[in-house]
């Protein structure tokens, strides 16, 4: 093609280029005839109780995660923040860009990928992290994150280091989850809206409700140091993850560039703050980051060249607000 015209090949490679990117973009994240993404249903929605199918027992559950995901990232900060270390192992994954799937970094079960796993429990979905697993009867508890931080949260007190710190309380649950129903399609998922968004109508629509709730949030923690008042809360958990990725991948990658959580008044010592709470800093695995989203989305970044930046040293700084808490 050396030869052809520059107009030509160029039209050319836009339009072969296009139908492939719209190719991968279809199986990697599936959208609405807008061009919309939409995010499938976790298939497996089990819950830890004592008199239940799986009752709570200390070493007999894992969790499968990968460190780069946000929905796994959130079921260790819960951990950490429970002291939940020495009751529930962690089994690690780490994406294959040759084969776009997770791959144990130690052969589990005889599995040397995700998908094997969950087709050895005869799952037809997708084999997505975290996933909470029976070591007992070999099965899959529960692959949906926010199902398993509240599993998390309250089903294995008898054998936390920090049993008294409680997540969820009944009081704020009804705050809580107007939080949890705002931020998830707006912010945690509103993110994965504009960078996978294959119009530009649905890019505009993800990307002006993302900033809008963000924008909000910032207001609200003017008058908090939480969303949800002066104790930490999943409502938390959940953000966080989401905000620590954001001026890392979502800012550019995802397009989702508008301003940065760093230049929010409020969401940026909010970040800092929940960075810093005992056990989180340990949970985020910046490089991780990095290579899983910039080294594995082929579509959003085919020459697969993994940024050196941002540096953010600023989240080890002391928060300027609420600095008593």
């Amino acid at each position: 093609m050396a030869g052809l015209p520059p107009g030509l090949l160029i039209r050319t490679a836009k339009r072969v280029w296009t139908t492939l990117w719209q190719t991968m973009m279809g199986q990697m994240a599936p959208s609405s005839t807008d061009g919309d993404y939409q995010r499938p249903e976790s298939e497996f929605r089990h819950w830890i109780e004592p008199e239940g199918t799986y009752p709570p027992e200390k070493n007999r559950y894992c969790l499968i995660v990968g460190t780069g995901c946000p929905w796994a990232h959130r079921t260790l900060v819960t951990r950490a923040l429970k002291g939940l270390e020495g009751a529930i192992a962690l089994v690690p994954v780490i994406p294959s860009p040759d084969e776009g799937c997770w791959v144990f970094e130690t052969s589990f079960r005889g599995c040397r990928t995700l998908p094997e796993l969950y087709r050895q429990v005869g799952s037809t979905g997708r084999a997505t992290v975290p996933a909470l697993w029976d070591t007992q009867t070999a099965s899959i508890v529960n692959n949906e994150s926010a199902d398993i931080i509240v599993i998390l949260n309250q089903a294995f007190d008898e054998w936390a280091t920090q049993p008294e710190v409680n997540l969820y309380p009944d009081a704020l649950k009804a705050d809580i989850d107007r939080w949890n129903d705002r931020t998830y399609q707006a912010v945690n998922n509103g993110v994965y809206r504009c960078g996978f968004a294959q119009t530009q109508a649905a890019y505009d629509r993800a990307v002006t409700e993302l900033f809008e709730t963000l924008d909000a949030i910032d207001q609200a923690l003017a008058q908090t140091p939480f969303l949800c008042g002066d104790a930490v809360t999943l409502a938390d958990v959940r953000l966080f993850t989401t905000l620590f990725r954001f001026d890392v991948v979502y800012y550019s990658l995802f397009k989702c560039n508008r301003r940065r959580i760093r230049d929010y008044a409020h969401l940026g010592p909010y970040l800092r703050r929940l960075y810093q709470l005992p056990g989180v800093a340990e949970t985020c695995d910046l490089e991780a980051v990095k290579r899983d989203y910039y080294g594995n989305l082929f579509p959003l970044n085919p020459g697969g060249i993994i940024p050196t930046g941002p540096d953010l040293d600023y989240l080890e700084a002391p928060a300027k607000e609420w600095v008593d808490l």
